[in-house]
């Protein structure tokens, strides 16, 4: 790197930086989602579709398909994915807890990111909440109620989460045993 270099700098000049920003979008998604089976289409208000354009179902797997299929497909606005209890993938929903504007998070949220650790954190489709994803044994979604008016909400099976791919700051794309979070917060 030339002397006169930002201290910070992650990459030695704009061609590397730009193809560090093009690896990083291309494999956003982590592994553990994208090779399952459980993708369907998202309506513009959120309701789940077939890449058929039918109505699909959270809990019926015939409605659902890859997703190479659902990323290929036309239909409706987006990209979710169906949360199953043939495994332990969770996803904790924060609501209103972001600044579109300047991407600062509120501290509420910013303590439950800290707390998950490193896992795949990404901006919901509303630009203004975060989905966070990880791995533990939450077989009946709840609402969590904060002291101060806040909830998180937190599902494991039956749902469908509308994705964007949108990755949070710096999260990684692999999903990271969150119970002691999820622990923590319905305690």
């Amino acid at each position: 790197m030339p002397l006169a270099a930002r201290s910070h700098a992650r990459t030695c000049s704009t061609r590397c930086r730009v193809a560090l920003h093009r690896a990083a979008k291309k494999n956003a998604l982590p592994a553990e989602l994208a090779t399952r089976d459980r993708w369907a289409r998202r309506s513009a208000t959120k309701v789940p579709l077939t890449v058929a354009d039918k109505v699909a179902s959270s809990t019926d797997p015939r409605t659902w398909s890859s997703y190479k299929d659902a990323a290929a497909s036309a239909v409706g606005a987006g990209l979710g994915f169906v949360l199953s209890d043939v495994d332990d993938i969770v996803c904790l929903d924060l609501d209103h807890c972001l600044n579109p504007l300047t991407g600062r998070l509120a501290p509420w949220a910013a303590a439950v990111v800290r707390d998950v650790g490193a896992t795949y954190v990404e901006v919901s489709p509303s630009g203004d909440g975060l989905h966070i994803w990880g791995r533990a044994d939450v077989r009946h979604g709840r609402r969590i109620r904060r002291p101060d008016g806040t909830a998180v909400e937190i599902y494991g099976t039956g749902r469908y989460i509308a994705m964007t791919g949108r990755r949070h700051g710096n999260a990684p794309s692999v999903l990271a045993n969150v119970s002691a979070a999820v622990s923590a917060l319905v305690l």
